[in-house]
């Protein structure tokens, strides 16, 4: 390390040609996730429709509208929480245990 550098700074040759590692998880992974929760919604909007059309009779197109609405968003929002829990623990195990921000327990 010269003068230059900050203390703590890492040295060059450390880091490795790729850079220092990172706890993100891979880009197919966030892709699939994605992906995940499109088909999410959709299948909640079908099912969602399906369900108040079941239910009504007649000219029930706000109806039927809103329960495909309301099934799209819930389905998609419950896969989107799973998918962000799913990402950050990919990322965590990733990371090979390499916080230390937590005491260890005696």
């Amino acid at each position: 390390m010269s003068d230059a550098e900050p203390p703590g700074a890492p040295d060059a040759g450390t880091a490795g040609a790729s850079g220092p590692r990172s706890a993100a998880p891979s880009l197919g992974a966030r892709i699939l996730a994605f992906a995940a929760i499109l088909v999410a919604g959709v299948c909640g909007g079908i099912i969602g429709y399906a369900f108040i059309d079941l239910q009504c009779d007649g000219d029930c197109g706000l109806q039927t509208g809103l329960g495909a609405l309301v099934g799209a968003v819930g389905a998609a929002v419950g896969v989107a929480v799973i998918s962000v829990l799913t990402l950050r623990a990919m990322g965590e195990w990733n990371a090979g245990g390499q916080r230390t921000d937590r005491p260890r327990r005696s």
